[in-house]
């Protein structure tokens, strides 16, 4: 049963992107791995800005910053 954990910061995904997030990795692991789509698990985390660094510095201040 394959599990996949997306994380995608929380800046305003629609459900229709995150279903087809859904059923792109899905459709991947079946075409790449032959794996049954009906145990297959996705999980989608939507992390706020401030709670996601990149070279020591949150998204949120980077966004700020252009970076």
């Amino acid at each position: 049963m394959p599990f996949v954990n997306i994380r995608i910061t929380k800046d305003g995904a629609t459900a229709e992107q995150k279903a087809a997030l859904i059923q792109g990795t899905t459709q991947l692991l079946v075409d790449v791995l032959g794996k049954n789509p009906k145990t297959t698990v996705v999980i989608i985390d939507e992390v706020d800005t401030d709670n996601w660094g990149i070279g020591g510095e949150s998204v949120t201040s980077r966004r700020k910053q252009g970076i």
